[in-house]
């Protein structure tokens, strides 16, 4: 077998690997999940497994990076139009509920994040996402974009991030029927108006 030949069938593995442990994590959760279970779904031995990952962490680790939904919607918000800000947030909002729409996976795979290693990970995806991400950040903080300008960057980054993340995790929680649809039916459109525009009225300054 030539190096060419191996090397592919080493990735072929190392993608099986990933592929069956993301099944196990996701139907019985990361801690009920062995190596073994993992190494019998690909059809390995279990020492095989340790020529691709030093630990079951190792596994997650790359999962939740690889799996991880950027990879899906950056090129859709770097598509999205708009001259504005404000017009760009819309447009992305509409095309980024349509892009996790068919990622159900995705909010299960981030609970196990926050349950079990408590967020351990996501340092690492946000070191992963960011180079990626600032061509994006430039044009939503840029002067002229209608974005204020005495809002710290890392803030509105996070603040951005934080009402996507809470649209998905509310938006899992109120799926089933018996949720007012006035609750349920809410789209990620709505969370960023306000986002955008918040919840108090404006008040004049010279109002009393």
């Amino acid at each position: 077998m030539t190096p060419e030949e191996l090397a592919s069938k080493g990735e072929r593995t190392r993608a099986a690997i990933l592929d069956a442990a993301y099944d196990l994590f996701l139907s019985q959760g990361y801690s009920a999940t062995s190596m073994r279970q993992i190494a019998q779904k690909v059809g390995i031995a279990l020492g095989g497994i340790y020529n691709h990952f030093g630990s079951k962490d190792e596994i997650f680790q790359a999962l939740i990076i690889n799996k991880h939904p950027y990879l899906q919607i950056l090129p859709v918000l770097q598509a999205a139009p708009g001259e504005t800000t404000e017009e760009f947030i819309r447009n992305a909002s509409r095309l980024v509920q349509q892009e996790m729409g068919q990622r159900p996976d995705f909010i299960k795979l981030m609970f196990i994040e926050i349950v079990e290693f408590e967020g351990r990970h996501f340092p690492k995806v946000l070191e992963t996402i960011f180079p990626m991400a600032f061509p994006l950040i430039q044009r939503f903080i840029a002067p002229g974009s209608g974005v204020r300008q005495d809002i710290p960057t890392a803030h509105l980054i996070r603040a951005f991030i934080g009402n996507i993340l809470a649209f998905y995790l509310t938006d899992f929680l109120t799926r089933q029927a018996s949720v007012p649809p006035g609750i349920r039916d809410m789209r990620l459109e709505d969370f960023m108006e306000i986002f955008m525009h918040g919840i108090l009225e404006f008040r004049s300054q010279n109002a009393e």
